[in-house]
């Protein structure tokens, strides 16, 4: 034990002395506000975990020798006890642990448990959002936080280095007009459908700083990873059957919502039902596919296709070249609203969200048809750049967090 927490030492010098970057995410002041022993940070690849665990402990009042980085997918980590090892490092005054990729590590729920009840010792960990906690204590225990791909106003943020507020979904209801004229006067020269179209091209992940000629590469590398290895890993998926996973997200990609219902798109990908949806769940909570279900189904059993999507624009671009417009649009409205309000779909209407607002996708010449006479309806309109009355720009959702 005693080589392997030296050598872990050496990564976590290393891993500690990175020049991070000065931009926080959204969750930052409530992760470092946060009084829990142990707290938890899962999400997709790619959206910044490492980072963001990285600069809530610099805001800690550590010493070098106090703190530990280590990552349960290093090849040094594989076959130990996580429980063995905190022990030890607590026990020779360790203080507080970054654990990167915990799902990796054997037994992790169990492990974290014995932790909570038997050491007195910080905790920040990182997880996929694929994980499927099983523990039933596991979420009262620990603070846990679901970290989302950058939203439109982060994007913004760090492209033009400015801050701009978030706001609720009823705060956009109710003053769209007013918060879409302060947007488009704080940016000025820089036009807000412009910034927008970059996002959906490229600015939901972070590694765009760094790389943007090879961004959609990334993502096509940040796809493959999840599959072969987190859901593959914590689904005991077979790697043969990968392939499938990576065909039903192209035939979402090329398909509208509700074009393919399960029996077709069960021939079309070549698996059964039993298999598609247990697939669908799969890729549904590794966030790489957004799946929608009919609001009526929450009361009773209706025989009712769900909506499937992609989990985040920025995906179309890594799996097929060609989108429907009006795919894109709702995709991009469900990836912003999903983040921190319940949605489905409906008849009148695209999506009722948190069970109180009915919104209706399109273009900016949308008519309100579908939602006349239903109360708290509203058009969302895409190339528009201020809105008035129910009729409310796409983009400002993406100024939900």
């Amino acid at each position: 034990m005693v080589n392997l927490l030296e050598s872990i030492r050496k990564i976590s010098y290393h891993r500690f002395s990175i020049d991070l970057p000065k931009y926080r995410r959204f969750l930052y002041e409530d992760i470092t506000s946060s009084m829990s022993k142990i707290v938890g940070i899962y999400g997709s690849k790619g959206v910044g975990k490492t980072t963001l665990m990285l600069q809530v402990l610099k805001s800690w009042d550590y010493t070098a020798e106090e703190v530990l980085y280590l990552s349960c997918d290093h090849p040094i980590f594989a076959d130990e006890s996580l429980y063995a090892f905190v022990e030890y490092f607590y026990e020779r005054g360790g203080k507080c642990v970054l654990i990167d990729e915990i799902h990796e590590a054997k037994n992790f729920e169990q492990e974290l448990k014995s932790i909570y009840d038997f050491l007195d010792i910080k905790i920040i960990f990182s997880g996929s959002s694929a994980v499927k906690i099983t523990n039933a204590s596991f979420p009262r225990r620990y603070s846990m936080f679901r970290l989302p791909s950058l939203s439109l106003r982060e994007f913004i943020e760090l492209q033009l280095k400015i801050e701009l507020n978030a706001y609720t979904l009823e705060e956009l209801t109710l003053n769209h007009t007013t918060y879409a004229d302060e947007i488009n006067k704080t940016l000025s020269k820089d036009k807000i459908l412009k910034l927008y179209h970059d996002y959906i091209t490229f600015g939901g992940y972070p590694y765009y700083l760094n790389d943007m000629e090879s961004y959609n590469q990334k993502m096509v590398d940040t796809i493959n990873t999840i599959l072969y290895t987190d859901v593959a890993l914590l689904y005991k998926v077979p790697a043969s059957k990968v392939e499938l996973l990576k065909k039903l997200l192209l035939t979402i990609c090329v398909s509208k919502p509700l074009e393919l219902s399960i029996e077709k798109l069960s021939a079309k990908v070549g698996v059964s039902k039993v298999t598609l949806y247990n697939y669908i769940d799969y890729l549904h909570r590794a966030e790489l596919l957004r799946h929608i279900t009919y609001e009526a189904k929450r009361f009773k059993s209706m025989q009712k296709p769900d909506k499937l999507y992609l989990a985040h624009p920025n995906l179309f671009g890594a799996l097929c070249k060609k989108s429907e417009v009006g795919t894109m649009r709702e995709t991009f409205f469900a990836s912003m609203v999903s983040a921190g309000y319940s949605i489905y779909y409906v008849d009148r209407g695209d999506f009722l969200v948190d069970e109180t607002y009915t919104f209706e996708i399109g273009g900016k010449n949308k008519s309100f048809d579908q939602i006349k006479e239903l109360e708290n309806a509203f058009v969302v309109s895409d190339d528009i750049e201020i809105g008035f009355d129910n009729r409310i720009p796409l983009w400002l959702f993406g100024f939900l967090y």
